[in-house]
């Protein structure tokens, strides 16, 4: 539920934008100033010196995959009718039907889980089904 109490109002800082312009280090640049002005990437000695990063969020070792799956509408409602985290409870649901070792077993390949029998249901019929 969102919160919806008033907030404080802020308190005054005490200063004022002039305070802060004259007092700045940062002199106006002039058009002249800002015509010379050169990408980091051109000046070799400045652009070393930037920290390198690549772009986003840096990427988690156990990060989790997004994947469609086909549900019965009923199914979906359902779970979205338990309120806020209904995918967490989906996905320990989920989770819950492995084995505790093939979870730790999460880097193998589907085929590999295939082979096991890992995820897969006795075909109906069978006894393992009933």
């Amino acid at each position: 539920m969102p919160d919806t109490a008033p907030k404080p109002e802020e308190p005054d800082p005490g200063y004022a934008q002039e305070d802060w312009d004259e007092v700045s280090d940062n002199p106006k640049l002039t058009e002249a100033d800002l015509a010379a002005l050169r990408p980091a990437r051109e000046v070799p000695e400045v652009f070393k010196l930037l920290p390198k990063r690549g772009r986003g969020r840096p990427r988690r070792a156990d990060a989790k995959v997004n994947f469609t799956m086909r549900i019965d509408p009923a199914l979906l409602d359902a779970y979205r009718a338990t309120g806020d985290g209904w995918q967490v409870r989906m996905h320990e649901i989920l989770a819950g039907g492995l084995e505790p070792s093939a979870a730790r077993r999460g880097a193998e390949t589907a085929d590999v889980a295939a082979r096991r029998g890992i995820g897969r249901r006795a075909p109906k019929g069978s006894k393992a089904h009933a």
